[in-house]
């Protein structure tokens, strides 16, 4: 289950307006690489058309789903609460249901190992 916890207003190519919703995945324990554990959620933002009325009282909705790390062309990104920029090969998409029964039993982390 995803939930949505915010939306944004953005403008796309023809300087239109549109809304995004920003949805927000389950709690994951992530270590560091200096070896320390903590916890994050992923967030993705999925277009609407709905207005910013309705896209606000969205807001707590849970929807089925999850949202999956997938690898992308590499982007600039600047981290906000240091300002330092970094190199992306990834973004996070929500996924509404399971493409195959490999995707619904593993996750986009984990592979199969011959042994």
């Amino acid at each position: 289950m995803v939930k949505i916890v915010d939306f944004k207003t953005r403008e796309n190519e023809m300087g239109e307006d549109f809304n995004v919703l920003i949805l927000e995945g389950g709690l994951e324990t992530v270590r560091s690489e200096a070896g320390n554990l903590y916890f994050t959620a992923r967030r993705a933002g999925v277009p609407c058309t709905f207005t910013q009325e309705r896209c606000q009282e969205l807001i707590g909705e849970e929807l089925p789903g999850s949202i999956r790390k997938v690898p992308c062309e590499p982007y600039e990104y600047s981290i906000p609460e240091s300002g330092e920029k970094v190199i992306l090969h990834h973004k996070y998409e929500y996924q509404n249901a399971p493409a195959t029964v490999e995707d619904h039993v593993f996750s986009e982390d984990e592979e199969l190992v011959d042994e």
